[in-house]
């Protein structure tokens, strides 16, 4: 991929639409354009100021392609560093690719995929954690994941990261500079501040490698695996939840054979339900797989509704030799680190009596009848309480990329190596080695190292014209 060249590409989505964005970049961008751009008024685009837009028309010979609006951004200040032409013009399809047809028959490229955002971090226009946001803002469904991506876009990770680095590099140098007078017994880097800063790096990096947990899901959504004995009305509550008929709601039990998924935005939070097969004994083969599923589903979930038929518990079975309650703590001691919701469903279907009773039964039971979806609002409401959004709330700094998780737990291994060495007195020779490799990783997050296999696995996930 080369990086001096003038690159070409549909900046919004392919296909007929009111206006698309045809994206220039590189030394020649403006020269390029000015060929291919009339201008209605006889201005050249090449003597135009930077963050201009003029109107005019494409001409190809004596053809012209549409009539537009062009945009000019002049080096450095641009997206990508160089000098950049967006062209806005009708959103045909015929038209989009005449544009960039003729954009390539007059010296440009077509861009790979993220190399406008690519050259904007070789540049020096944003760091790698960014350049990575941009691809998170992009994708990002919900509140939550957006405004993840917002805060890592505008370097607040980053920052944090560049200065723990700064003052890391700072005693690095120091160590380093003692070697040089290593006969002279010389002491630069004064030990009680180094270990003060030490000790900062490893809490900071705790904090950070610990939010992952919760970016993690804020921005893939959580899952939570709906569970129960067949024809409790699982389907019906997925139903209820994503108001619309997604499963195959029967009265014939096991129906539901493998687990069906679909995602809803709750205040802003993003969670993915999955409705799984009725757990129950079955000398049928296809439902068996299907049981099976439903325990690797609970093993991913990380909140689980247990839903049981309140109906069928109030006139089997009654104390402690319940058979849901026997379930219920089956589930609780094979996956005690899941939060688990009790719900009893059909409640439409008992007296008031009858209700109280079971609430005395079970402790923290939650009461829906998803089929007239009394109760699904109060459901919604504590699978929000589960989730933490303290430090969203407060805009603390989160990790949501597995990249820079990796990073950061190596980074870590070395700051205790140097913290153990402070400890035992160690030499500044071996005491600079941890440190050295500790700055690698620091730096391997934000870009500051970076290799072209590292940069290509990246970029290859952004789309064409980003």
């Amino acid at each position: 991929m080369m990086h001096t060249d003038t690159i070409v590409a549909l900046a919004t989505p392919a296909g007929a639409g009111a206006i698309a964005v045809i994206r220039l970049s590189g030394d020649e961008a403006i020269s390029i354009a000015s060929q291919l751009f009339h201008s209605v008024s006889g201005k050249n685009l090449e003597h135009q100021k930077s963050h201009t837009v003029h109107l005019g028309h494409i001409v190809d010979g004596n053809k012209t392609l549409d009539e537009v609006l062009a945009t000019v951004f002049k080096n450095p200040n641009s997206y990508t560093g160089e000098n950049v032409v967006e062209i806005s013009c009708h959103g045909s399809s015929y038209i989009q690719q005449e544009i960039i047809q003729l954009c390539l028959r007059n010296g440009c490229r077509m861009a790979q995929p993220g190399e406008f955002t690519l050259r904007a971090f070789l540049n020096g226009k944003m760091d790698l954690s960014q350049a990575e946001a941009v691809a998170d803002l992009i994708s990002s469904d919900s509140a939550a994941s957006h405004q993840l991506a917002i805060q890592q876009m505008r370097g607040g990770f980053s920052s944090e990261i560049k200065k723990l680095r700064e003052e890391l590099l700072n005693f690095a140098s120091l160590i380093e500079l003692e070697l040089d007078f290593a006969e002279e017994d010389v002491e630069f880097a004064n030990r009680d501040e180094f270990q003060k800063l030490i000790s900062k790096i490893i809490l900071v990096f705790k904090r950070l490698i610990d939010s992952f947990a919760t970016g993690n899901v804020l921005k893939n959504g959580i899952p939570v695996a709906i569970v129960g004995e067949p024809n409790v009305g699982k389907s019906t509550l997925l139903n209820a939840l994503l108001n619309e008929e997604r499963a195959i709601v029967s009265d014939i039990a096991g129906t539901t054979r493998d687990t069906i998924e679909d995602e809803i935005t709750l205040g802003g939070i993003g969670f993915r339900f999955i409705d799984t097969a009725g757990i129950r004994e079955t000398t049928d083969t296809i439902e068996g797989l299907g049981i099976q599923k439903t325990f690797q589903k609970i093993e991913q979930a990380q909140v689980v509704i247990y839903l049981f038929d309140a109906e069928k518990f109030h006139h089997e079975v009654s104390g402690s030799g319940s058979k849901f309650k026997v379930e219920i703590e089956t589930i609780k001691n094979k996956y005690p680190q899941k939060n688990l919701v009790i719900v009893a469903n059909k409640i439409d279907k008992l007296s008031e009596w009858e209700i109280e009773n079971l609430q005395k039964e079970i402790e923290n039971l939650h009461l829906i009848s998803a089929k007239t979806h009394t109760g699904v609002e109060g459901l919604q409401n504590k699978l929000l309480d589960f989730v933490n959004t303290g430090a969203l709330r407060n805009n603390e700094t989160i990790v949501t990329n597995s990249r820079h998780y990796d990073a950061m737990l190596k980074a870590l291994e070395e700051i205790i190596k140097v913290q153990d060495g402070l400890d035992s007195n160690l030499s500044g020779d071996l005491l600079a080695i941890d440190i050295r490799q500790a700055l690698h990783y620091f730096g391997e997050i934000t870009g500051e190292i970076s290799n072209d296999e590292l940069l290509g696995n990246i970029f290859a996930n952004f789309c064409i014209g980003k």
